[in-house]
């Protein structure tokens, strides 16, 4: 432990998700390429059955390994050419054949296809999850009064299933998003050198259909020497896009846990968590804490691939190293994030009552758009009936609250009764609409999850 050297190795991600990128799992990943390249070419004539069957046997970590890769790397410096000697050394007699017509870029950008095939499936399954968790929470407080709040300020009230649920349709927005991105995100390429395909001979276009078929790709339509770059851009603005609501739902709840509104908080092992060496009351929003610094960092990390779309001509290497940072890295830190903000909304601590007792405080004040109607209503004109308000709702927490000068105020007795305005300053006016509101958008997500 004492050498590793990125947190990603042991403070941050899931182990299932790391191991997606570990340095096996992608040498395996291009060995699967080299060996559906050499079943290809011999369904298609253009080598020997047997020696696509000896590559086809070769092509595992038991015969080609990372440190063997590693050590013709270290004299070849030059990872897919230290790769394919490897499994042509692996392969006897047959090796000859390995790699046959193909470019680097053919292997490594098919076998990052496959992984990003692989990652795309656990992010959606991790929306998916964080959005039932929404659902299921806004659900259970789809009528709990709270105060709204715009500019820091109280506005008027919703229910706290409300606010939920609004989170909820975002993740599924972004669900929605990664459905149709994947396809044009999951391709491959087996097309040589600059992507024409000439390496191939006549059955270039036979040979990439054949090798994508087998590893369930589909071939992009018109590469260079790689992969289009703008496919991988798109991705990584779209992880960056999750983080950012990854963040808003977090600093949701770091604002309302704070000591001087508790309306809710993040679970807390109360038997042995600490929140603070030194100050031992402390119950701190840690895990949302967490998730809004991971997210400004997978935010920062999708500027790279839009600079990797501008390549000199048909290929340079300036993507290359970038990639192999940018890319797991960022899978790896939003998975982690979803998974945790999940875990934080499934165990969340909701205080109600302080919710109903921010409400109150305004002494009727957050009402003031129901009273204001009702007074247009009856003939008052809009502006009028809003400065009226203004002026009822000065110096707010001192004297009476809204309700008892609204019905003491002459203009507003000339039109209302008192039964009435205090029925207008009701809360569950705003509550039961918030509820209804809250009921569709829920209904909406459990269908689409069932679909």
């Amino acid at each position: 432990m004492s050498d590793l050297f990125c947190p990603l190795e042991f403070r941050y991600g899931r182990a299932k998700t790391r191991e997606l990128f570990a340095r096996g799992p992608r040498l395996a990943r291009a060995l699967q390429v080299e060996a559906a390249l050499a079943a290809s070419e011999a369904e298609l004539g253009m080598i020997p059955r047997d020696a696509a069957d000896a590559i086809a046997r070769a092509s595992t970590l038991e015969h080609v390994s990372v440190e063997k890769v590693d050590e013709l790397e270290r004299s070849l410096r030059h990872d897919v050419m230290a790769m394919t000697r490897a499994l042509a050394e692996a392969s006897g007699p047959a090796g000859r054949w390995v790699h046959f017509g193909a470019t680097s870029q053919d292997i490594s950008d098919t076998a990052l296809a496959l992984e990003l095939k692989e990652s795309g499936a656990v992010l959606r399954e991790d929306l998916t999850e964080l959005a039932r968790v929404l659902a299921e929470l806004a659900k259970r407080h789809r009528a709990t009064p709270e105060i709204g709040r715009t500019h820091g300020q109280h506005g008027v009230p919703i229910s706290f299933g409300y606010k939920v649920a609004v989170g909820a349709a975002e993740v599924m927005r972004h669900r929605q998003r990664l459905d149709q991105l994947l396809p044009r995100l999951t391709v491959g390429k087996m097309a040589g050198a600059v992507g024409t395909g000439a390496g191939f001979g006549r059955h270039a276009v036979e040979v990439e259909a054949a090798v994508m078929k087998r590893l369930g790709l589909v071939a992009d339509e018109a590469p260079t020497q790689l992969v289009g770059r703008d496919r991988l851009a798109e991705f990584a603005n779209w992880m960056a896009l999750v983080a950012s609501s990854a963040e808003r739902l977090a600093t949701e709840v770091r604002n309302l846990q704070r000591t001087e509104l508790s309306e809710v908080s993040e679970p807390f092992d109360e038997g042995h968590q600490v929140g603070s060496s030194t100050m031992a009351q402390k119950r701190n929003p840690i895990v949302s804490e967490n998730v809004s610094s991971l997210a400004r960092l997978v935010r920062a990390l999708a500027l790279p691939p839009m600079e990797n779309m501008i390549q000199w001509h048909e290929r340079d290497l300036a993507n290359s190293a970038n990639e192999r940072i940018v890319i797991p890295h960022s899978i790896v830190l939003l998975d982690d994030m979803l998974v945790k903000l999940a875990g934080v909304f499934g165990g969340l601590n909701v205080h109600a009552e302080r919710m109903a007792e921010e409400v109150a405080r305004s002494g009727g004040s957050a009402m003031t758009e129901n009273l204001m109607l009702a007074l247009t209503s009856k003939g008052l004109a809009r502006s009028d009936a809003h400065e009226l308000l203004r002026t009822l709702t000065r110096d707010p927490g001192k004297g009476p609250g809204l309700v008892e000068r609204a019905k003491s105020d002459p203009r507003v007795q000339q039109m209302l009764e008192p039964a009435e305005v205090e029925a207008l300053l009701d809360p569950s006016s705003y509550v039961r609409s918030a509820a209804e509101k809250t009921d569709r958008i829920v209904a909406r997500i459990e269908r689409e999850l069932r679909a």
